[in-house]
């Protein structure tokens, strides 16, 4: 079975399967958009956790049946731009600027501003580095906001860690890919669970967390936002 190619296990009709799931992400952002709404933040973010386990699979699908190639008239990639843009930078600003966690006007010009440095960085021809890694802060506001209003710290630490997300997205400064980057690969997915699990308990605690749950989303937070930088620094002294 390992000789056989891409090419002899699925049709080009059957290929399409793999752009109806990223599409899926699609309706995903409208619930989470209206629970998000009904401020039931918890379900808003549980539902952008499923978009953002649909776009750790259908990546690694596409490459792995060479979509691009075999269904030339559809851009898996615009498709996938959309699709992120709407649940890793958009919903997250509005939870930003919609809830409690900001007074005015700072929950406007935090939204705002991820908003704004978001489509920005979608539109970096550059944005991926030879390794799989991100250059720059990824957008991945679902997570950065996510862990903001779960661990409750106070506004100063909110807008000042938003500020920094914003300006890091211009910088020239590694950020993991958990799936396409080689280097320590199985450490970086088990931290990666570590931090599906440790937000699966806060979201079934209305968006709360406390003790060794809590200890654990900080400590995986944590390590996916500096790991590629620490390695960029110790490549940079070798």
């Amino acid at each position: 079975m390992t000789d056989i190619t891409p090419d002899k296990e699925a049709p080009e009709p059957a290929l399409f399967l793999i752009h109806i799931l990223t599409a899926s992400g699609a309706p995903i952002a409208l619930i989470a958009l209206l629970a998000g709404a009904r401020g039931n933040w918890a379900e808003m973010f549980a539902w952008l956790g499923l978009a953002l386990v649909i776009d750790g699979i259908d990546g690694p699908l596409a490459r792995r049946f060479n979509v691009a190639k075999r269904l030339p008239r559809w851009s898996g990639a615009s498709l996938d731009f959309v699709i992120d843009y709407a649940t890793y930078v958009f919903l997250p600003a509005f939870a930003l600027a919609a809830s409690e966690m900001l007074s005015q006007p700072w929950n406007w010009i935090c939204g705002g501003l991820v908003v704004f440095t978001g489509a920005l960085y979608f539109a970096d021809n550059g944005m991926k580095t030879p390794d799989g890694s991100f250059k720059g802060f990824p957008a991945g506001w679902n997570m950065v906001i996510f862990g903001l209003m779960v661990l409750s710290p106070s506004e100063t630490f909110t807008i000042a860690f938003v500020l920094f997300c914003c300006v890091m997205t211009f910088l020239p400064v590694k950020f993991i890919h958990p799936v396409r980057v080689q280097r320590w690969r199985y450490v970086t997915l088990a931290v990666t669970a570590i931090w599906f699990v440790s937000a699966a308990v806060a979201v079934m605690g209305d968006m709360a967390v406390e003790g060794l749950a809590a200890w654990a989303l900080t400590g995986s937070s944590l390590f996916l936002f500096c790991i590629a930088a620490v390695q960029q620094l110790i490549d940079r002294h070798l």
